[in-house]
This record gives structure tokens, C-alpha cells and sequence, in this order.
């Protein structure tokens, strides 16, 4: 028995050594030769009677010496300071404040119109007229008798500055000659309403009442409408109060018509609308061309805040810890060939825009910040950079 036992303890010694005249495991190792190592480590697992000690002892060493096949191959990119601007998005409808109904300001029959549709006019311009029913001869009577008046009641005042006549003659002549004067204003004034005229430049839209028709006073007669002074009228969250004010930057767009200006808000609202939470601005379009119409849809791109030294990351590299802080990876001891290490660095966050969020604290300048493979590193990890 005792036979037996030494026979198959020197087979396993012989196998362990390699037989031969072989080097052990262990000088093997002592050596500190990796492809040594790795043979060493094939040749054993060739045999059925191997010792998994031994085989232990090999991969813990290939492990430890072929470190680079540990490393995380990840992507980085160079935090550098960029200007940044961001916008908010609203939706708004085209107005004008000269889209008007001009209505009838004398009854009577509208007696002429002598504009058509579609014409433009001028401010001032007359546009109809409106039967006056003899008010005309009235004015006419009316200014005889003011100027009779104004002569009597000047030659009143020469023959009372030289001490001739009474001061009675003088006081009537110049009640008279002021009463005629008054009533010939009242009248031109209400003639003057028989006469339809342009408030402001601009287009017939629509002839509502046509000649011949008679008119009371508020009968619509016409729409006039300019494209001159257009503007958008949209509603803001009031969240954006301190950061919009008259003269913020917008880009305003019209998808129907392909079309983008530039401009500014040139009011602000100074309500807060209690059932919505928002403020009312107001925008100006300028109307070149004339293709911008009252009512066209319109896109509000208002520029609420810029930073011209802004650090930008995508949001796919941030991650949260367990205090609910935001932090990303920043590769540091850079070698030449790529590897690295990667440490935490907490962060501070600002605006978003799109896929981009703004760093305002725990980055600089120069800072390399893991990229792809951001989700599977750790603190300390040692990892292989692909590109910078």
C-alpha cells in the first residue's frame, strides 16, 4: 500500500513540474514572463490530473500581469467654454392694430363710394359720401352771417378803443359775431361726418355697404387694413417674467410661408393672467414683402438667456448618485497611449437646450470627459480612451 502512495505522489510531482526537466508552476511564475505564464497555463489544462491549485496560481498571475484586458475602452471629449444662447418656443397668431371696420358717422344714403376693393389708399383720403340733406347751404347761410358779424363787431371795437359808442354796442356786436363762429364749427364738424375718409394708409379689404344704400350711424361701410404695423401677441409662463423684458431678441417664424425674422419684444404685459400663470408680450413683425397677414400662425424663438463662456455636455454623460447630486466622469493621468484614469466630478447644472445641458460649477476648462462608456466606469476605474 505504502508503495502505491509514493507511486502516484511522484506521478503528480512529476506532472506538476512538467516532467522533462521543466520549470514549475511556481518558478514559472517567479519569473514573471507573461507568455511563459500563459504556456505554462495551456499546457496543464491539457492534462487530466492537473492540479486546479496550480491552474489558480497561473490565472491569478495572468491576471495580474495582463492587466490591459481589464481596461473600459471609452470615448472623451474636451470641455471647452462656447457661447450659448437659449431660447423658448411659443405659439402666436399675427395682429395688426389698423384692421378696421369704418362705420357710417351720418344717416343718410350713401350717396358715392369711390374706392373698389383691393385699392390702397392714403391717410386722409376720401373714400365715400354720405347724402348731407341740405346741411351744405345751411353752412353756406351760416358763414355769411359770421362774416357780417365779424365785420360789425370789428368796427364795434375800433369806434370803442377810440371812446365812440357804448360799451353795450361793443359787447353784443362781438357775442354776436362769436355765436355765429361757434354754430358754423358745429356744423362743419357734422357735415364733415358725411364725408367717409382713410384713418390711415393702407388696403380695402371689403366693401360692406354699397352705393346707394342707406346708412345709419354705426352702419359698417368698409374694412381698411395695413400691413405696416404687425405684431404677434403671445401669452409666457410667468416663470420667464425676470428674464424677458422690452428689447429681448426673438426670432419669429411663419411656417405657412417659409419665412423668419428678426426682431424684439417691444411690450411687455405688466398682468399676470391669475387662471393660467402667464403674461402677455407683444412682438414686432416687420412686413417687407407684405406676405405676413393678420392671423397667420406664427412660431415665438425668444432669446431668455445667453452665456458667452458656457460649458456644454449632452445629458447622456450625467448620472445621479444616491444624495440626488449630478456628476460625470473626467479622465486624468492620461499616458500616451490612451490610458487613464477616471474620477467623479460633481456638477452644477443650468440651462438646457436640446441634448446640451449647461455646466455653471465642477468642470474646467480642458477637462476630459468620458463620453461612450460613461454608464459603465467607476470611481478610480482604470480605463483606455479611444479618442479625445
Amino acid at each position: 500500500m505504502k508503495k502505491t502512495y509514493l507511486i502516484i505522489i511522484s506521478a503528480l510531482v512529476l506532472a506538476s513540474c512538467g516532467g522533462g526537466g521543466k520549470q514549475s508552476v511556481d518558478e514559472v511564475i517567479e519569473n514573471g514572463n507573461l507568455e511563459a505564464i500563459k504556456q505554462k497555463r495551456e499546457e496543464l489544462s491539457l492534462q487530466h490530473d492537473a492540479l486546479g491549485a496550480d491552474i489558480k496560481k497561473l490565472n491569478n498571475a495572468v491576471k495580474k500581469l495582463d492587466t490591459t484586458k481589464n481596461y473600459v475602452l471609452v470615448t472623451a471629449f474636451t470641455a471647452k467654454d462656447t457661447l450659448f444662447n437659449h431660447y423658448i418656443e411659443l405659439q402666436g397668431n399675427v395682429s395688426t392694430k389698423e384692421n378696421i371696420v369704418i362705420n357710417a358717422e351720418y344717416s343718410g344714403a350713401l350717396q358715392q363710394v369711390v374706392v373698389k376693393e383691393g385699392q390702397s389708399v392714403h391717410k386722409g383720403q376720401v373714400l365715400a359720401r354720405i347724402d348731407e340733406g341740405g346741411l351744405g347751404a345751411q353752412l353756406a347761410q351760416l358763414k355769411a352771417q359770421e362774416t357780417l358779424a365779424k365785420t360789425t363787431y370789428e368796427r364795434q371795437k375800433r369806434l370803442w378803443e377810440q371812446n365812440i359808442g357804448s360799451e353795450m354796442q361793443y359787447l353784443q356786436a362781438q357775442t354776436q359775431y362769436e355765436s355765429n363762429k361757434s354754430a358754423v364749427s358745429q356744423l362743419e364738424s357734422q357735415l364733415s361726418k358725411a364725408t367717409v375718409v382713410a384713418p390711415f394708409s393702407g388696403t380695402i379689404e371689403e366693401i360692406i355697404s354699397e352705393q346707394g344704400t342707406n346708412v345709419a350711424m354705426g352702419t359698417p361701410i368698409m374694412r381698411i387694413v395695413s400691413l405696416n404695423n404687425m405684431y404677434i401677441e403671445t401669452e409666457v409662463p410667468e416663470k420667464y417674467l425676470p428674464s424677458i423684458k422690452k428689447g429681448t431678441n426673438v426670432i419669429a417664424e411663419f411656417p405657412v410661408i417659409g419665412e423668419k425674422v428678426e426682431t424684439d419684444v417691444r411690450q411687455v404685459s405688466n398682468y399676470i393672467n391669475p387662471s393660467n400663470r402667464s403674461f402677455k408680450i407683444e412682438v414686432g413683425v416687420p412686413n417687407k414683402n407684405g406676405m405676413i397677414k393678420p392671423n397667420l400662425t406664427a412660431k415665438v424663438i425668444i432669446n431668455d438667456y445667453t452665456s458667452e463662456k458656457a460649458f456644454l455636455i449632452p445629458q447622456s454623460v450625467i448620472s445621479e448618485n444616491a444624495e440626488g447630486n449630478q456628476y460625470v466622469y473626467i479622465a486624468s493621468n492620461i499616458a500616451d497611449n490612451g490610458e487613464a484614469e477616471v474620477h467623479q466630478a460633481v456638477i452644477q447644472t443650468g440651462k438646457t437646450q436640446g441634448n446640451l445641458v449647461e455646466v455653471v460649477k465642477g468642470i474646467n476648462a480642458g477637462d476630459y470627459i468620458i463620453k461612450e462608456g460613461a454608464r459603465s466606469v467607476q470611481e478610480g476605474q482604470k480605463v483606455k480612451i479611444l479618442k479625445k
